[in-house]
């Protein structure tokens, strides 16, 4: 009869700021972990009392950044292999067990031989359906989701992620992914997240120039709507593949701008 061992306990920890449209089916794809810990950042639509429903320990922190903000709520884990998700993004019933699973199967490995990482593949709902294709595919989007705590450190800026050290593996299941309401959102986070990515740049010595900003928003779209087949999402493919091609268009322009005219706010 093959060794058994018993059950790894496992940490789920989440960051949130005003996700009461989504948290809760986040919160409630963690129900299976031992210890679940929000880090809330004031959220002023009632995510916090969402969260504190769900179980969750939460503790309010001023945002500093996501790699901060991340790495604060992982260290407020218990236990040695922790497991996290966004507020608007779902573990499926599948991925819980073959996490389950792969936990116990990796504990009877030799020490040198053991996994430190996982990798998750997210599939996106937008406008009423999954897209399958195109820079949004669950092919092209996979990042660490499961990890032991002591192996990982979170590493990077905007896209910040944890950085393991060891061997890493990649699960089969997909967990889903509900970022964009409506076009209305996608455009607002557009703006959002490519004023901090501009800013990431320029504080990593990128610069902007005529030739990136004429060549590659339409490079992205060319890729991801004929070379990765968003055409086959219908109209949603191609919002999506618009979408990725201003947003490369938008940062390089607020790059431009922050290497001629500084940060205007601050220098208001």
């Amino acid at each position: 009869m093959a060794e058994e061992t018993a059950p790894i306990p496992v940490s789920g920890y989440m960051i949130t700021f005003n996700n009461a449209r989504t948290v809760e089916k986040a919160l409630k794809s963690l129900s299976w972990v031992d210890e679940l810990v929000v880090v809330d950042s004031f959220s002023t639509d009632g995510t916090a009392e969402i969260a504190t429903r769900c179980g969750a320990r939460v503790i309010q922190r001023p945002w500093p950044g996501f790699r901060d903000q991340y790495q604060f709520a992982a260290d407020q884990c218990a236990h040695d292999w922790v497991v996290f998700a966004d507020a608007d993004e779902e573990v499926t019933p599948e991925l819980v067990a073959e996490i389950r699973k792969e936990l116990a199967r990796n504990a009877l490995r030799p020490d040198a031989q053991r996994i430190r990482g996982y990798l998750a593949h997210r599939i996106t709902f937008f406008l009423g359906r999954w897209i399958r294709h195109g820079g949004w595919a669950p092919a092209s989007d996979a990042e660490i989701r499961l990890y032991h705590k002591a192996s990982g450190k979170w590493l990077g800026d905007l896209h910040a992620t944890p950085r393991i050290e060891g061997a890493t593996a990649h699960f089969k299941n997909l967990y889903n992914h509900y970022s964009y309401e409506n076009i209305a959102a996608l455009v607002e986070k557009v703006d959002a997240y490519s004023t901090i990515a501009a800013g990431d740049d320029l504080r990593n010595g990128k610069r902007a120039s005529f030739f990136k900003l004429a060549t590659r928003p339409a490079a992205r779209f060319v890729r991801d709507y004929f070379f990765k087949c968003g055409f086959l999402d219908g109209f949603p493919g191609l919002l999506t593949a618009l979408n990725t091609a201003y947003y490369v268009a938008v940062k390089q322009a607020k790059l431009w701008e922050l290497e001629r005219f500084g940060d205007k706010e601050k220098n208001a």
